[in-house]
C-alpha cells in the first residue's frame, strides 16, 4: 500500500470499521483511551498505510461539533501535539531549540483550531508563552487543570 491509499474508498467507514474493530463506538472513545498519544499514531493503528493523521483529526472535530464539545476537542488536540514535540514536557528554559518545538506545536494547533475557536486558543497560546507552565509540565489530557483554565468549556 501507499500513502495515496488514505484517501481511497470510504475514508469515513474504513475509520469506524476500524474503531468498532477494536472495541470502541466512537472515534473520540478510541482517542480518549489513548490521552497525550499523537494524531499520527493513532492513524498509524488504526491502519498504518491508509488512514491518515488528518483524518482522524477531522473525524474527531466532527464528533466534538455532534456532542457541543469543541472546546474540548481544542484542549485535545494541544495535548497530543505537546506530546509530539515536548515529550519530556514543558521545558525549562526556552532557548533556540525548546523555542522551535513549543513554536511548533503551538503553530500546529493554531492551524488545527476551527476557526470559532482561533482568537480563544491564539490567547491561550499566548499566556503559554508569557507566563510559562512549570519546568516538565505534561498535560496528560484534555481536562488538565491548567489547560482547563486557559480554555474552559463554554459549549451548552
Amino acid at each position: 500500500m501507499s500513502v495515496g491509499d488514505a484517501w481511497r474508498g470510504n475514508i469515513k467507514a474504513r475509520l469506524y470499521e476500524r474503531v468498532r474493530a477494536r472495541g470502541y463506538d466512537t472515534l473520540t472513545a478510541f482517542a480518549d483511551a489513548r490521552p497525550a498519544v499523537p494524531l499520527f499514531a493513532l492513524a498509524d493503528e488504526l491502519g498504518n498505510d491508509d488512514v491518515a493523521a488528518v483524518q482522524v483529526l477531522s473525524g474527531l472535530l466532527a464528533e466534538a461539533e455532534q456532542r457541543k464539545q469543541v472546546t474540548r476537542f481544542v484542549r485535545d488536540v494541544l495535548v497530543r501535539l505537546l506530546s509530539q514535540s515536548l515529550p519530556n514536557g514543558w521545558p525549562a528554559v526556552l532557548d533556540d531549540a525548546n523555542r522551535f518545538k513549543v513554536a511548533k506545536a503551538l503553530g500546529s494547533w493554531s492551524a488545527y483550531t476551527p476557526e470559532t475557536h482561533e482568537e480563544r486558543a491564539r490567547r491561550a497560546g499566548d499566556v503559554l508563552l508569557s507566563n510559562p507552565p512549570p519546568a516538565g509540565w505534561r498535560p496528560l489530557g484534555p481536562d488538565d487543570e491548567l489547560l482547563r483554565t486557559l480554555l474552559p468549556d463554554d459549549e451548552a
